[in-house]
């Protein structure tokens, strides 16, 4: 696993997360004061950028940012010293750009060329943390308004007689590369909905409730493929919080050959032997996304068959 993890986007980074941290407010408001102290502004989910990176934030700026900030959460710790994120949701873009010094906003997918997979990881980690908040304003037990504790790790219903406690929630997916059953070897991808004609990844889906990951694997092919899967082995997995998600790859062999797609979440599939997927990379045509786990199941088992 250790290969996979070096690979990965948007998994590990440079941050100690500190948990021990999160329940002593006074030492985090100490903290966040002083001069050493960053943080990482977003706006409506998107980083706050100069020169195409991420903008860090300390001294007057941070002063400045924290003042018109609509949450601010801990991070964890960098060689001794505090990082934080701030949601600039609520200011209009321009005023976000200007109190940040920043240039632009921008998705963290779009910089990922430019972003060491530890940065981007960090910035991800703080985006779906202020995106979390954004969604949880109310108590979904009795509908009062939720306060933020724990460092921003957790919020609070503020009614005494619920004070529910809700805490950042993830939602797993399996994403599988199928293999065939018998030679050549060959392994299956699909065309999504709303792809464009010619565009194929690996086969994907959301674990339900009640299932096992190897469960959701095999009911997730059978459901979008009509494919009847073995051997279902795990690779690794990826944090993808856009806006919550964990990415869990398999590999697994396919009963037969035949494909049935559902016509809604897939619109065709086919069988693809490794220099069929050459010619396709050669020909400019990407597999996978490159921040994706996508990208390195495909390129792992192209790399299987040299």
């Amino acid at each position: 696993m250790r290969a996979v993890e070096a690979v990965l986007t948007y998994g590990g980074g440079w941050l100690d997360r500190a948990g021990q941290l999160r329940a002593d407010p006074a030492r985090l408001a100490t903290l966040l004061a002083e001069p050493t102290s960053t943080l990482l502004p977003l706006w409506r989910d998107h980083c706050l950028v100069a020169a195409d990176l991420p903008v860090r934030l300390t001294g007057d700026r941070a002063a400045g940012a924290l003042a018109v900030a609509d949450e601010t959460v801990f991070l964890g710790m960098h060689d001794g010293s505090a990082v934080f994120a701030v949601d600039l949701s609520g200011l209009p873009e321009a005023a976000a750009v200007e109190v940040t010094g920043a240039g632009a906003a921008v998705d963290v997918r779009a910089l990922v060329g430019r972003l060491e997979p530890a940065e981007a990881a960090v910035q991800a980690y703080a985006r779906g943390l202020l995106h979390w908040h954004r969604q949880q304003r109310f108590c979904g037990t009795c509908g009062a308004s939720t306060d933020a504790r724990g460092g921003g790790h957790v919020r609070a219903c503020a009614r005494p007689d619920c004070g529910r406690l809700l805490f950042p929630r993830i939602e797993p997916a399996v994403i599988v590369l199928i293999e065939a059953p018998g030679a050549p070897e060959r392994c299956l991808l699909a065309r999504h909905a709303g792809a464009p004609e010619g565009a194929y990844s690996t086969l994907a889906g959301f674990v339900e409730v009640g299932e096992s990951l190897e469960d959701a694997v095999r009911r997730e092919m059978a459901e979008e493929a009509g494919v009847t899967v073995t051997d279902v082995a795990y690779v690794g997995s990826q944090a993808w919080p856009f806006p919550a998600g964990l990415m869990v790859g398999f590999r697994a062999t396919a009963a037969s050959e035949d494909v049935r797609v559902d016509g809604e979440e897939l619109l065709e599939a086919r069988w693809f032997t490794r220099d069929e997927l050459r010619e396709r990379t050669a020909a400019g045509r990407p597999l996978g996304r490159v921040d994706s786990i996508d990208h390195h199941l495909l390129h792992s088992w192209l790399a299987a068959g040299t």
